[in-house]
């Protein structure tokens, strides 16, 4: 299936869209930052500070925001992220909905959380993996907003007995059929194809991914692993090659936004991991190579479209890291910088997914940066080879020739396969903070 798809300009106007809906800037980890944005609105609807806020979460949103740094506070976790969106978050900004946090909102948010005033449960009813539902009540009033689907999708609003807003028919599957059926030959040519002014826009990812990365190797977030690798010990390990820096690049971004810090990245399918994992190897891969701007453009466009592909099959959520996914889509853009057509861009695909697949996503976490650093370096050694003319065949595992087809298996892993392990997952980690005392 060589021929090119030619695609319609109808075609090329919905990827454009379905880019600059799924590519955006977010600060902090988007499922607590969902869950602000969430509690935001109820506030918002319920017009005054509530007295009490009833949260209900699916598992996967609960997994996500149990580990994870909230920017601006030094604190873990979903009290001070609800506490805090309803304080101060303003639901017009999205993702960006705890811009306007201060020391002094940070204390008020803590005293609302020794206050208890925020009730968290896990939503048994709705099996959406994406699902937030939060009740805020204030004497005889109350209001309530539900996100389901993606990170910003509201479905339900309510005002006491005044229902604003009811989209619950509108499940996530229905909205990822409106986007544009994608193939990888499309988001080649798509990448490849299309007039440069179209794509310039996606140099702002460059620019905020970069700046987390610097970010992280400034202070001493998480585990500090960016930092790690450029140390005289990374040095005497890694060398001072391309490798290492595309590694502590990736590292240190995620190593400060996991940890909770104020800086904004852009984002990818609702996950600023993914979107670091689709930006940070390609621009510093690109930098090393010495290729032109218009190539890392084309690059940047193939890497993040493709993590968006391989997602409008997985789901928004799953149980399989979204940093394979991503560091798949970097691996393609590296494959293009390296001079690499369509069929070694589809190999580098195969390749990936005969080596990451199954990667279990256990919540969003400091030591996500090992999970980043272990895809992207997987992401260079698969463009490596393909570029060597060295693709896994379709008698090794699950690799089907058709690229898609590979694609689709993945997929059928993290979203069939994998809802045990993610059920397992989900358990140990609420037994253990039990067992501690801390839940």
């Amino acid at each position: 299936t060589d021929k090119l798809t030619m695609l319609s300009e109808n075609d090329r106007k919905a990827i454009l869209e379905l880019i600059h809906r799924q590519v955006v800037p977010a600060i902090g980890c988007t499922e607590p930052i969902a869950v602000a944005l969430c509690a935001a609105k109820a506030k918002e609807l319920l017009g005054c500070t509530p007295e009490r806020i009833d949260v209900r979460l699916s598992a996967n949103v609960l997994k996500n925001a149990m580990g994870v740094g909230i920017p601006g506070t030094g604190m873990i976790g979903l009290p001070i992220a609800i506490a805090l969106g309803v304080l101060i978050g303003d639901s017009e900004k999205q993702l960006e909905v705890l811009k306007g946090c201060t020391p002094e909102s940070v204390k008020l948010g803590k005293q609302m959380i020794a206050e208890n005033r925020i009730d968290i449960k896990l939503e048994t009813e709705d099996t959406n993996k994406l699902f937030i539902n939060i009740t805020c009540t204030s004497g005889n009033e109350m209001a309530e907003a539900r996100i389901k689907g993606s990170h910003t999708n509201f479905v339900f609003l309510r005002k006491n007995s005044e229902v604003l807003l009811d989209r619950a028919a509108c499940s996530a599957e229905a909205v990822a059929k409106t986007d544009v059926e994608l193939s990888m030959r499309k988001v080649y040519e798509f990448a490849t194809e299309s007039p440069l002014s179209d794509l310039r826009f996606i140099l702002e990812a460059k620019t905020l991914n970069e700046n987390a990365s610097r970010c992280g190797l400034e202070d001493n977030y998480g585990h500090q692993l960016g930092k790690t690798m450029c140390s005289p010990l990374g040095k005497g390990v890694l060398g001072d090659s391309i490798f290492a820096h595309i590694l502590s690049a990736t590292g240190g971004a995620c190593d400060a936004r996991m940890a909770g810090a104020m800086v904004p990245v852009m984002s990818n399918s609702g996950s600023g991991n993914q979107g670091i994992c689709t930006t940070v190897p390609v621009t510093t891969f690109a930098r090393e190579n010495h290729n032109t701007e218009e190539e890392l453009v084309r690059a940047l466009i193939i890497s993040n479209l493709t993590a968006i592909y391989i997602k409008q099959h997985l789901g928004t959520l799953s149980a399989l890291c979204g940093c394979v996914v991503a560091a798949t889509g970097s691996a393609c853009g590296i494959t293009y910088l390296m001079g690499g057509d369509y069929n070694k861009v589809a190999a580098a695909v195969k390749n990936m997914i005969a080596n990451l697949t199954g990667m279990i996503c256990d919540g969003a976490k400091p030591s996500c940066a090992l999970k980043l650093t272990s895809g992207v370096s997987t992401a260079v050694l698969s463009a490596m080879l393909a570029m060597q003319g060295e693709c896994v065949s379709s008698v090794e595992g699950i690799i089907d020739d058709c690229v898609d087809c590979s694609i689709r298996n993945l997929a059928k892993i993290g979203k069939e396969a994998m809802n045990e392990t993610d059920r397992c997952v989900l358990d140990i980690m609420t037994h253990k903070r039990r067992a501690e005392g801390e839940a």
